[in-house]
């Protein structure tokens, strides 16, 4: 259709157009564009003109700003290249050169480090005036002097890498006594565990299940005035016939158990007492205690004085027994711990490690390990055979006070003024649980000897606590003192439980059920 319109109109188009069609009228005349307007180019200025106008003129303050500018920037490549200049550093040399050089050797006052720019700047001269002749042929000359005097079959000098003890031969035989003692007990402790595994009649977890129904009937069994001022620690002996006590007035107080009566008070220090700690051999009862007078003593049991272990530079905090009864350790405010040796007296180790003061120390039950803490709010594991540090375990914000290793071989607890207890794994090397056990800083932690059913935990919020190892839930709260609580310590069959706190009191606490019904198999 429309091909065909378009034809249409185009064969209309061809046609004439008759003399009736009216004219079409002619368009309108479009009206011209008006040109841009003209913008008036600048004639050039005459020459004229451009001598009238008026000069710039530096002033003297811009002439000697740039004069100081050009004189540093030229100091400043002076300084580089000095810089670049090979000068001795050992101060012999440096006079050797100098007296090459005719110039005086020292001036009056002048140090190592003057004597040695002084040089650098007079060789930087010499260079500079273009007379590198002369410092060519004193280098020459020095290497010629060197090399009569070095010696025809130079013997190469071996140094340390590591700082040697002041008694090697002390400490050699320490460690290779706690690796064998050490290895027998591993051995022993690894081939108990597969015994247990493999036994079709051991149920791990009923034991632990059992323990924790035992932990739960603790109640509360005698409280005793401890001493005068408020206590620090307390420690039960081997055979849980005995409890020491250590207090602010500097004295130990030994204990019979389970009557809690006084056997024996020790005058031990002229200062406040930190803490205590019982021999772990049942051949005899012996007691060290730590104090802020920066000594740790041992004693026996009818209060003599056996050792006197000197050599921290601040006060003491925690100390600890190594398994095998032989060896003291020691946590110190000097931000170091020692390891002394119980029957000499003398001191094996002084270890450092720690940015701040170390406030608690204790050993693995094999012997292999220790591990301190301190205010730097790290945990470190030490290798007592090698003296490396294998672990460092952070995650405590504040402060850690309180380190025990489990009886299993491979947990670590430890109590931090933040109120947390954290267990720690040293196989995978890192914490495997946090638990809010306290209001307040937790003081001391400590797992049953035994089994490590459970762990306890004392704290400035009056109260201890104890915990499954299994599942970290709290199984009894032990709520009896009235001031903050200092320190504790459970019986090596895990059936009593002792605490010390600021208001005086020792507190024993103990299961409910028969004798019978609480005494846990001992393989």
């Amino acid at each position: 259709m429309a091909d065909e319109s378009g034809k249409q109109s185009e064969s209309d188009s061809n046609k004439p157009v008759s003399s009736s069609t009216p004219p079409i009228p002619p368009l309108p005349p479009i009206a011209p564009i008006p040109p841009p307007p003209s913008i008036p180019t600048p004639t050039p200025a005459s020459t004229s003109d451009a001598d009238d106008e008026p000069k710039y003129v530096v002033s003297e303050a811009s002439r000697q700003a740039k004069e100081r500018h050009d004189k540093a920037v030229q100091e400043l490549l002076l300084k580089r290249r000095a810089f670049a200049i090979a000068v001795p550093t050992n101060d012999s040399a440096v006079r050797s050169r100098l007296r090459r050089l005719s110039e005086p050797i020292t001036l009056f006052g002048e140090r190592e480090m003057e004597r040695r720019d002084r040089l650098r700047s007079i060789m930087l001269r010499l260079e500079a005036d273009g007379k590198l002749d002369i410092l060519l042929s004193i280098h020459d000359a020095e290497e010629a002097d060197a090399a009569a005097a070095q010696p025809e079959e130079e013997q190469q000098v071996q140094y340390p890498f590591f700082t040697e003890a002041d008694l090697p031969d002390d400490l050699l035989k320490a460690r290779l006594d706690i690796a064998f003692y050490s290895l027998a007990r591993a051995q022993s402790r690894v081939q108990r565990a597969r015994r247990r595994r493999d036994d079709p009649d051991e149920d791990f977890d009923k034991e632990a299940d059992l323990a924790v129904q035992q932990a739960q009937a603790f109640l509360l069994d005698s409280s005793e005035i401890g001493d005068a001022r408020p206590l620090s620690a307390c420690s039960f002996s081997k055979d849980a016939n005995y409890l020491a006590t250590s207090s602010w007035t500097g004295c130990i107080n030994i204990w019979s158990m389970p009557n809690v009566k006084l056997v024996s008070t020790i005058s031990a220090h002229n200062e406040r007492a930190t803490d205590v700690a019982c021999s772990p051999t049942e051949m005899k009862l012996l007691v060290a205690s730590a104090s802020a007078d920066r000594t740790a003593k041992l004693w026996d049991n009818n209060g003599n004085l056996l050792t006197t272990f000197k050599g921290h530079l601040d006060r003491l905090g925690r100390i600890a027994f190594h398994p095998s009864g032989k060896y003291l350790g020691t946590a110190s405010f000097d931000k170091t711990w020692r390891l002394w040796d119980v029957s000499t007296g003398k001191e094996l180790l002084l270890q450092e490690g720690h940015s701040r003061s170390v406030y608690s120390i204790c050993f693995h039950p094999d012997g292999s390990l220790a591990a301190s803490c301190g205010l730097d709010s790290l945990a470190r594991v030490w290798d007592l055979r090698t003296g490396r540090s294998i672990l460092a375990f952070e995650g405590h914000v504040k402060p850690v006070l309180g380190i025990s290793f489990s009886p299993n071989g491979y947990h670590l607890a430890t109590g931090s003024e933040d109120n947390f207890c954290r267990i720690w794994d040293l196989r995978k090397r890192k914490n495997i649980y946090s638990i809010p056990a306290h209001k307040n800083l937790i003081s001391q932690v400590k797992y049953e000897p035994q089994e490590g059913y459970f762990l306890a935990t004392s704290s400035y919020d009056t109260k201890a606590a104890l915990w499954s190892a299994k599942d970290f839930k709290p199984i009894k709260i032990l709520d009896g003192h009235e001031a903050k609580v200092t320190g504790l310590d459970i019986t090596s069959d895990g059936q009593k439980i002792a605490t010390v706190a600021h208001d005086r009191t020792i507190k024993i606490w103990s299961s409910a059920g028969s004798p019978k019904e609480n005494d846990m198999e001992i393989d």
